[in-house]
């Protein structure tokens, strides 16, 4: 079981990461507008304030499993966004 605090930092590389490839793409892309990527960037941002606020919930009586629930959607949805970035 990962604890609380590796979940953090998981969802805080994995976020930061997408992010920074966005980043990266409009450096890169510079005659493409910035709308389709800011739209990424503004849902990784809602993400990680989701899964966030998923984390700190007290209320969870089974914590591993939780858990465990909370980093396949990290996976799934950061997946999503790589897409989305391919796709650009």
């Amino acid at each position: 079981m990962s604890s609380k605090r590796d979940l953090k930092k998981d969802i805080n590389y994995v976020l930061g990461d997408i992010i920074e490839a966005v980043y990266i793409w409009e450096m890169s892309n510079p005659e493409k507008g910035v709308e389709a990527s800011g739209k990424i960037i503004d849902e990784a941002i809602q993400v990680f304030d989701e899964l966030i606020h998923k984390l700190n919930d007290r209320s969870v009586e089974n914590k591993k499993q939780h858990f465990k629930g909370i980093n396949q959607e990290l996976e799934t949805r950061g997946r999503a966004l790589i897409d989305k970035i391919n796709a650009l």
